[in-house]
């Protein structure tokens, strides 16, 4: 899988197990809240419910397999290109 994706988190499902935070830190990170969120870039904001975020080349086949082992199913991972989601819920 070559194709430049992007990631967001639908935080109503979100469990706060953290198994994304642990595959993916630099793309994941809990909120003062204890649930994940998508970080806007590596030591950046976190992005609110819904906001997707471009995930780099070297951490797409991480933040795929955080979205497929993720407990909540809250992980979407969608391609860049035309939006089709490649891991999460609705792939």
């Amino acid at each position: 899988m070559s194709d430049d994706v992007r990631a967001w988190i639908e935080q109503k499902l979100c469990t706060g197990d953290g198994l994304c935070v642990q595959f993916a830190p630099d793309v994941f990170q809990f909120g003062e809240d204890g649930l994940a969120y998508v970080k806007k870039e590596a030591e950046g904001d976190l992005l609110t419910d819904g906001e997707q975020a471009d995930v780099p080349a070297s951490l797409r086949l991480d933040v795929i397999d955080a979205a497929d082992g993720c407990p909540g199913n809250c992980i979407h991972v969608v391609r860049r290109s035309d939006g089709v989601e490649i891991a999460g819920p609705d792939a």
